[in-house]
């Protein structure tokens, strides 16, 4: 079998040889023949020699690299591309296990897979195709998915499902929208056909699990909750109090449902409410731990002013409401967003409030959100915990 071509401009397989899993348009000078949205194509230099192998995009990224070599992309492929994520999220990072059985299997460029996203929840994968290559795959990725995980686990996969927003979701197995997932032992119940991104966001499990250990007997606040993550951490932890804000009423109603499989839900209030709003109204020094978990605010490098100057506007008004030797976890989920620049963000902040702010920890995703060395933009998951003081 044959893939289309495209030659790079002279000089440009030494950016390919630093194996960064995106290779943009200016980068080539011409294709063989007329190449379609999706396709598998070889990489060529000009004397010849295929460096690459990837699927095509009419886009500023052209293409992404499925292999640094001329390879057929077929069920043989995803199978091993597939198990090998597998295999080192059970023997590496002990996932699934007694406590916890819902991990990301394929976290794109981390596992090779550029533009495809694969959580499991129970016995469910919930598959995510970012780029129409990954689309144009989807049974090879279902077959690679049922020959895999069985070989691991002693679970087998009862539905997947394909989830973008720019796609019409299907099932390529079974029909469920919904199960009941552990995480540390803390019960959730996920839905994938309605929730956000594949249902949960598994990349906070371990941000979650530290957040339950800050918060005995504390008084916490959790903004843009979602669907109560951090809430049902706190009330494990035994806080005195736990309060959840999200503008989203459907977020509440997950929320409220995920709190009581605790079953200290009378420790529990839910708000539903612009969260800016509720925190400038809210008296200082009512609570002792507050949780920012904000959507990405910068999407784009275009808006990466408007999202520093958010951040650091939700970062000042919760360091000037909190108590005195209270707790903040701050979060950006802005890939443009640098730990860097969301450091010094917050730092701004700080500064603004005139309080003594303290850094306790840096806080990433959780590593089965695994991030390619050649591809630091898989880093995109950048938090604190402070501790805020007179």
């Amino acid at each position: 079998m044959t893939y289309p071509t495209l030659i790079l401009k002279k000089g440009r397989e030494q950016a390919i040889e630093r194996k960064h899993p995106w290779i943009f348009s200016g980068a080539f000078i011409r294709s063989k023949t007329p190449i379609q949205e999706g396709a598998i194509v070889w990489v060529e230099t000009q004397n010849g020699h295929i460096i690459a192998t990837g699927h095509y995009s009419n886009s500023s990224i052209m293409v992404r690299v499925l292999s640094f070599s001329k390879t057929l992309i077929d069920l043989d492929f995803f199978n091993r591309r597939i198990h090998d994520a597998q295999v080192f999220r059970a023997y590496t990072l002990n996932l699934p296990n007694s406590s916890t059985n819902s991990y990301r299997l394929i976290a794109g460029e981390g596992d090779h897979l550029p533009g495809l996203i694969v959580d499991v929840y129970n016995q469910h994968a919930v598959v995510q195709c970012h780029s129409t290559g990954m689309l144009t795959s989807k049974k090879l990725i279902a077959e690679a998915l049922k020959n895999s995980i069985p070989t691991l686990e002693t679970i087998f996969l009862k539905s997947i499902h394909i989830k973008d927003s720019s796609y019409e979701s299907e099932f390529l197995l079974g029909n469920t929208d919904e199960t009941l997932i552990l995480e540390h032992n803390v019960s959730f119940k996920v839905n994938w056909k309605e929730g956000q991104k594949t249902g949960f966001f598994l990349d906070q499990r371990d941000n979650r699990k530290l957040l339950q250990s800050f918060s005995k007997n504390k008084k916490v606040l959790n903004t843009f909750c979602y669907t109560g993550g951090f809430s049902a951490f706190a009330l494990e932890g035994d806080a005195e109090e736990v309060v959840s804000v999200d503008i989203s009423e459907r977020a509440m109603q997950m929320t409220d449902f995920n709190v009581g499989l605790t079953q200290k839900n009378n420790k529990h209030t839910s708000v539903t409410a612009n969260v800016l709003d509720y925190l400038k109204e809210a008296p200082e020094g009512t609570f002792d731990v507050i949780v920012l978990d904000p959507p990405a605010f910068a999407k784009n490098r275009k808006k990466t002013h408007n999202a520093i100057q958010a951040y650091k506007r939700i970062n000042r008004i919760a360091m000037r409401k909190i108590k005195s030797g209270g707790i903040i976890f701050t979060f950006s989920c802005s890939q443009v967003i640098t730990k860097d620049l969301f450091d010094n963000t917050v730092r701004s902040a700080a500064m603004e409030t005139g309080r003594k702010v303290r850094i306790i920890k840096h806080l990433n995703q959780s590593p089965d959100h695994t991030i390619n060395a050649y591809h630091q933009e898989g880093h995109y998951l950048k938090g604190l915990i402070l501790y805020v003081s007179d």
